[in-house]
């Protein structure tokens, strides 16, 4: 892909005076290098999740076409893109006007900050960029050694499951630590009680160690495998599947670019925001020109607008942005503020503490979307913003406002936010009914499962496991098993 990588002499004298004004308003971010592109190759690099290389397969190709129409048809105009890598590549459009360059280098300069300090972001690899294009040179090998079709039926067997891991794998240690190497303290035998000069003719050492061997052997029936619920379904399957070599190196680079994605889900509202807060202070405290603030007014308002039954994390993320810095400028939080119910004291609370700032550079280090959500979405919040969650009329089928209530509000985001909104699998046992089946357990929280979703997971999950695939959850009130052998599915009450 031929692009215009360096900057015009304007545009070279504009970001670094952005650059200078992001280090001085107390942004720390990673230097960033930007390239021009077209719509056409913005496209391209958009499908490919913002890298210039990645593996070949044809779900991008789907993406790129997609993309391509929608901006065809004039229903969507990608305006920046923006790598989490150190340095941070940023792509800008050929055709936009100066104004938009202006505005999308003060948006990435706030994106780098929050990549940069976020703790979301502590374990992520900061040079993707060159695994990237080493994860498509391995897959290409393995079309040479295995054949396309080989691979990318096994890839998109992985790639249906990339949502089965544990987001917080690294940084949060589930499994046991190993005990130190000894004699293990329960295979110790209970002796039979004879007198002393019986006892080693009737407590031999080959009988002794005859009862723990079958002590142990007893244990090892008795042991779950895995010992406790694995929330890593692609981890566990990565080490105990029967793959061949070029397969586990597949699934290894699924699980590796998933997990380099998560924390960019995690915290979607708070890293919008945070770019979308300081494009808006940077633009209008000095980079704007008399003669673009109605055409960045048009631009901004755009990107916060919030379509119909549609959640903007753009508008939703500045706004509570905005609402800390307030609150924590006004000295409104604290005990004396939480016990005040005197609703004009509140509406007039000013102590003058001037921390706002202060605060929302310790929120952006320290919280993802969901502790955000939790923490500062207050009442007062929903109510001068009207929130609300709305629900389709099942006489009508039209979208209608289903309640204000502020806890049904935070309930409902909440639930959105948690692992994506998407159901949470668990591996329970690896040798279920002694047969080598894998059981998973979904991890109910009042919802359903899809069952076209359910049935597609279960015969991809086949695919890489080999054995039979076990699911128990939750339907119409009762625990049911879901299963696929290979041949056919099932479906039990347990």
């Amino acid at each position: 892909m031929a692009r215009v990588k360096d900057l015009s002499r304007e545009l070279e004298e504009w970001r670094e005076t952005i650059r200078s004004r992001a280090i001085a308003a107390g942004l720390d971010f990673f230097e960033v290098t930007y390239e021009m592109v077209d719509y056409n190759e913005v496209n391209e690099i958009a499908a490919l999740g913002g890298f210039p290389q990645r593996y070949p397969h044809w779900r991008f190709g789907m993406e790129y076409d997609r993309l391509s129409k929608s901006y065809a048809y004039g229903l969507s105009k990608i305006y920046e893109m923006v790598i989490n890598t150190d340095p941070c590549y940023a792509y800008l459009l050929t055709a936009n006007s100066l104004m938009e360059q202006k505005l999308v280098m003060a948006h990435v300069f706030g994106h780098s900050d929050f990549f940069k300090n976020n703790q979301t972001f502590a374990h992520t690899n900061r040079r993707m960029l060159d695994t990237m294009a080493n994860h498509a040179t391995r897959v290409r090998r393995h079309h040479e050694a295995v054949g396309v079709e080989r691979v990318e039926e096994f890839m998109d067997a992985c790639l249906s499951l990339d949502n089965l891991i544990d987001i917080h794998a690294p940084s949060i240690r589930r499994r046991r630590e190993a005990k130190p190497e000894g004699e293990d303290p329960s295979l110790q035998v209970q002796k039979i009680p004879v007198k002393s000069y019986l006892d080693k003719y009737v407590n031999s050492p080959e009988y002794i160690e005859s009862q723990k061997q079958k002590i142990a052997e007893e244990k090892a029936k008795a042991k779950r495998f895995p010992e406790s619920p694995e929330r890593d379904v692609l981890g566990f399957l990565l080490q105990n599947a029967p793959l061949e070599a070029w397969q586990q190196d597949c699934l290894t680079i699924v699980r590796e670019e998933a997990l380099y994605f998560a924390p960019q889900g995690q915290t979607k509202i708070m890293n919008e925001g945070w770019a979308s807060y300081w494009h808006s202070k940077l633009m209008t405290e000095g980079i704007l020109s008399s003669a673009e603030i109605v055409d960045y007014a048009d631009v901004h308002s755009g990107t916060m607008a919030v379509q119909p039954g549609g959640l903007n994390p753009y508008r939703l993320g500045l706004e509570l942005y905005k609402d800390i810095e307030e609150r924590w400028n006004k000295g409104q939080f604290g005990k004396e503020w939480d016990e005040c119910d005197d609703y004009l004291a509140r509406q007039t609370w000013d102590k003058k503490t001037g921390l706002g700032r202060q605060k929302i550079f310790e929120v952006r280090k320290l919280y993802n979307d969901v502790t955000f959500i939790d923490t500062f979405l207050t009442e007062d919040f929903c109510r001068r913003k009207k929130l609300f969650t709305f629900a389709t009329n099942e006489r009508t089928g039209e979208a209608e406002i289903e309640s204000r209530e502020f806890r049904e509000i935070k309930q409902q985001l909440l639930a959105q936010l948690t692992n994506f909104g998407q159901p949470i699998i668990e591996v329970v046992d690896a040798n279920h009914l002694n047969r080598g089946e894998l059981l998973l357990k979904h991890v109910f929280e009042g919802r359903d499962l899809r069952p076209d979703y359910t049935d597609a997971t279960l015969r991809n999950l086949y695919a890489i496991w080999r054995r039979p695939v076990n699911l128990e959850t939750i339907q119409e009130g009762k625990l049911v098993r879901l299963a696929w052998n290979g041949k056919e599915s099932s479906r039990v009450e347990v």
